[in-house]
């Protein structure tokens, strides 16, 4: 009866122990689902899970792996490898081995030794041991997020049933939180967009004296800092199929004036006015990107037609895609400030329009004033001649009438600069003085730009569109290649050929670098009829020399 009476009381303790433990272990659980809901922020719930998990079933080291849209390990979170150990053994999994099993058959795997499982694929060098694992899948809603690895129990022994029954609960548990978190994120992403295109939008039209540079770099940063994005690129079309940089901030930064190639989803994205994720960086920034760069947010700068450009946002190589309300937040802000661009745009035209009629009015008071009365004038000088045969005096009258006969010349070229072109289009010096500060805007200095007879009027439209590219490409190799401190342009038309002649006191060469800017630049000037010639002598700089025929 005694031996008895003791066996009950043995079962009885270790019932209560064992009803203890599952007290404890239930605690546990509720205490870690609870602390799941203490932070909306994504990275802190997915570290909070795994650190739950560890605690809750006595694991030494844990993990998450988050499976991305090609069925491999985007992100892997950790906890029990402090960072040194973490930089000792190299590149994260991608989902081969045992993981890569788990992302395939997402279903509970316990094992006694990892490395005996017949999909196992081993450890890098310097990773700690590890033999007991546990291994479950974390849904949310119908779909596989990703999956909790845990290994090494702290008392040596395997992971048990109520082990994988406890980390089951808590990976449920951790879809919703997963799931809340990112419906958080994603508003505030959301919110962060719009915040930033109202204000810059507003900063943009309420400018006083915008600049297309200043203006495009602002919209660069904005884009660049709230998409967390490594590179902003703003580029527009150019002739021969190709997109041109006009500014471009971040840690991959291309010069302005640069050509990137017009791929068609960029092209596409550009016409529709909408906003596409592109996950090869050599699509839209050509070859030997995709080792410096990851996924690209292509977003039209406006609607169609506008001729803002394309905003190119680039995250760092191996980062991960841009979310759905990244694409759908920038397409809003792009549209946003491609409008804000018009607005700014149409100001600054109904400004120079003011500008140039002032202008007009100068124009005619130079011509029908000040050039008639210089004539008269040296008209005047001339008929002294007649009054004295010494020969000193008639050569000091034949130099002054000189004189006046050059500043006349340099005032008909002032006036022909000062005239506005015909049917209300920007003039070309206008796009040329443009063109010259785009191209040259990181130089450190600023090109001195010389005009010479009837620019505006004599150079038609077509001619221009071959000039404007030859001027940007002759720029921007100067700043580029030569090392020049110091850039001359001077643009001359008269009534029967159009010239530019670009000259920089750099290191010149014997042989040029690239060849396939000289030969765009001698390929147009063969079909507007024209010459193209560069002079540059190692040591003495580079003259480069482009003319066409008018009319």
């Amino acid at each position: 009866m005694k031996q008895r009476i003791e066996d009950l009381l043995r079962e009885f303790l270790a019932r209560a122990d064992e009803l203890l433990h599952t007290q404890d272990q239930m605690q546990g659980l509720l205490s870690a689902v609870v602390s799941l809901a203490e932070d909306l922020s994504l990275e802190a719930v997915l570290d909070r899970v795994v650190q739950s998990a560890c605690e809750l079933v006595g694991a030494r080291y844990g993990a998450l792996g988050v499976i991305g849209e090609d069925q491999k390990l985007s992100h892997f979170i950790t906890v029990g490898i402090d960072e040194d150990g973490i930089r000792l053994i190299g590149d994260l999994p991608t989902g081969h081995g045992v993981l890569g099993h788990l992302i395939r058959e997402p279903k509970p795997l316990r094992l006694h030794d990892l490395g005996r499982h017949p999909m196992a694929s081993g450890f890098p060098p310097n990773h700690p041991p590890m033999k007991t694992f546990l291994g479950v899948p974390v849904r949310v809603r119908d779909a596989v997020f990703g999956n909790l690895y845990l290994t090494e129990k702290t008392n040596g022994q395997d992971f048990n049933p109520e082990d994988e029954d406890l980390a089951v609960a808590l990976a449920a548990a951790a879809g919703v939180a997963i799931q809340n978190a990112r419906l958080f994120d994603d508003s505030r992403r959301r919110q962060r967009w719009l915040e930033a295109g109202m204000e810059l939008s507003s900063r943009l039209i309420t400018s006083q004296h915008p600049d297309d540079a200043e203006s495009l770099d602002l919209v660069a940063e904005t884009a660049l800092h709230v998409s967390d994005s490594a590179l902003a690129v703003i580029a527009v079309p150019a002739p021969d199929a190709v997109l041109r940089c006009r500014t471009s901030i971040g840690a991959q930064g291309l010069q302005a004036g640069q050509e990137l190639p017009a791929s068609k989803v960029v092209m596409t994205a550009m016409h529709a006015g909408e906003s596409a994720v592109v996950r090869n960086p050599v699509q839209v920034f050509g070859a030997g990107m995709d080792e410096k760069l990851g996924p690209v947010l292509v977003s039209a700068l406006g609607h169609k037609g506008t001729g803002n450009g394309v905003l190119l946002l680039a995250k760092s190589h191996g980062a991960p895609a841009y979310p759905q309300s990244d694409v759908e937040s920038s397409s809003l802000f792009a549209s946003r400030i491609g409008l804000a661009l018009d607005l700014v745009q149409a100001h600054r035209l109904r400004e120079e329009a003011l500008l140039f009629s002032d202008r007009d009015r100068i124009a005619r008071d130079l011509h029908d004033l000040v050039i008639q009365r210089l004539f008269a004038a040296g008209l005047s000088i001339q008929s002294l001649r007649r009054f004295t045969s010494d020969p000193v005096a008639h050569e000091r009258i034949a130099a002054v009438t000189s004189e006046l006969d050059e500043t006349i010349h340099e005032l008909r070229d002032t006036i022909y600069s000062l005239r506005t072109g015909e049917g209300g289009k920007e003039p070309l010096t206008a796009r040329v003085l443009r063109t010259v500060q785009e191209s040259t805007r990181n130089a450190g200095f600023t090109p001195r730009v010389v005009f010479s007879g009837p620019v505006d009027e004599a150079v038609s439209e077509d001619l221009a569109s071959h000039l404007l590219p030859v001027l940007s490409e002759g720029l921007s190799n100067a700043v580029r290649h030569s090392g020049a401190d110091h850039i001359d342009v001077t643009l001359s038309a008269d009534q029967r050929q159009l010239e530019l002649l670009i000259s920089d006191n750099g290191r010149g060469f014997q042989t040029p670098e690239r060849v396939s800017g000289l030969a765009n630049m001698r390929h147009r000037a063969a079909t507007a009829g024209g010459t193209c010639t560069v002079d540059s002598t190692p040591g003495q700089g580079t003259r480069l020399t482009w003319t066409a025929p008018i009319g």
